[in-house]
């Protein structure tokens, strides 16, 4: 059974700037883990090192939070031209760059929180928060585009008068910044496989659609007096800005429901540790994602014959390597006899009731 010392055997920094699951556990630890069926994965940095995303966390949070800086600053500047000028496209456009700062903010705020050590109650961190930040980050992607085309729907209705040339300078200006933020981030960022980062790279990315499509609607109403350019443009933009909200939306739902992560394959992982040198089946398997680009693994796996402590651990410590270059960034193996008493089943269902393994329906 895991005690305080035991949890603190791993440096939480390491934790956070690393492989956010690396332990350095000394021999007596690991031999007494695997006597209680846990196991300590001491090579977790080969996972690290063989790069299974391309950014680091703190370039992550480099990058936040200059592109944060970038949008609230040119927000400011047209929340004042907005006043000085009375101009209502202006004052409307800061409150565009106001939702992608807010947006920029709270996957900043993600990272750092993150970043706290774990506890007795929170064993595994404050990873999962990222997480989280990208669903609200979602969420409010599909939010804006449903307010969006319900605005658009009523001007199509009554289309109003819309000043097309301060709307095509305002929109050119708002395209430019973002444009600028979205290389940026996509650059010096990990806008792939991370999905705190890609949550808040597609709200300044969306903000650019937003601006595409008021130029192409300014210079329509401009040439051709087609005042219903504007909502129609809304509108597609809107739906472009709902679909990339859906699939952040949907990346997280799959994380939170701990589901397997997408960049690993389990039939690999199956064949690695049932090609292991004294392993004769696996069972009771589970892997998820504590956060993007941190998997985690547990599982029984039987040995062949009674083998000594010291023989068990070398057949762990040969499946955390072979984890490790296979994307698993935290491994905890449970080793047992062919006695083990339970049914060999690979996917067990977890049940309320007795604790311990007994709450595991076989």
């Amino acid at each position: 059974m895991l005690d305080e010392r035991t949890l603190h055997g791993c440096d939480d920094h390491t934790l956070s700037e690393h492989a956010q699951g690396e332990c350095d556990c000394n021999k007596n630890d690991n031999e007494k883990h695997v006597h209680n069926g846990q196991g300590c994965n001491k090579y977790n940095h080969e996972a690290h090192s063989h790069g299974t995303h391309a950014h680091s966390h703190s370039a992550n949070k480099t990058t936040l939070r200059n592109s944060f800086l970038i949008i609230f600053g040119f927000m400011l500047v047209e929340i004042v031209g907005g006043l000085v000028t009375n101009s209502l496209a202006l004052l409307s456009d800061a409150g565009h760059m106001f939702s992608d700062a807010a947006a920029l903010a709270l996957s900043l705020f993600a990272f750092k929180f993150g970043e706290k050590k774990g506890t007795l109650q929170n064993t595994f961190g404050y990873k999962r928060i990222e997480i989280l930040a990208a669903a609200i980050n979602g969420i409010a992607l599909i939010a804006i585009a449903v307010l969006v085309v319900i605005e658009a729907i009523r001007r199509l209705q009554n289309p109003p008068e819309v000043a097309s040339l301060g709307m095509l300078v305002i929109s050119a200006v708002g395209l430019a910044v973002n444009i600028v933020v979205a290389l940026y981030m996509a650059r010096g960022a990990d806008t792939r496989e991370n999905v705190n980062m890609r949550g808040a790279y597609l709200h300044v990315l969306g903000d650019a659609l937003g601006s595409v499509g008021a130029i192409v609607a300014a210079i329509l109403i401009m040439s051709f007096g087609w005042g219903w350019a504007d909502a129609v443009a809304s509108v597609l933009v809107s739906l472009l800005i709902a679909k990339s909200g859906y699939g952040v939306l949907k990346a997280t739902f799959h994380i939170l429901m701990e589901g397997a992560p997408a960049n690993v394959d389990t039939s690999e992982i199956l064949a690695a540790i049932g090609g292991t040198a004294g392993v004769r089946s696996t069972h009771d398997l589970h892997v998820w994602s504590i956060t993007s680009g941190v998997n985690a693994l547990s599982a029984h796996v039987v040995i062949e014959g009674d083998m000594s402590v010291s023989a068990a651990q070398e057949v762990t410590h040969e499946i955390e390597r072979k984890l490790a270059r296979l994307g698993i960034a935290h491994v905890t193996i449970q080793i047992e006899t062919g006695a083990h008493g339970h049914a060999d089943e690979l996917i067990c269902e977890i049940k309320g009731g007795e604790a311990g393994h007994l709450g595991h329906s076989h």
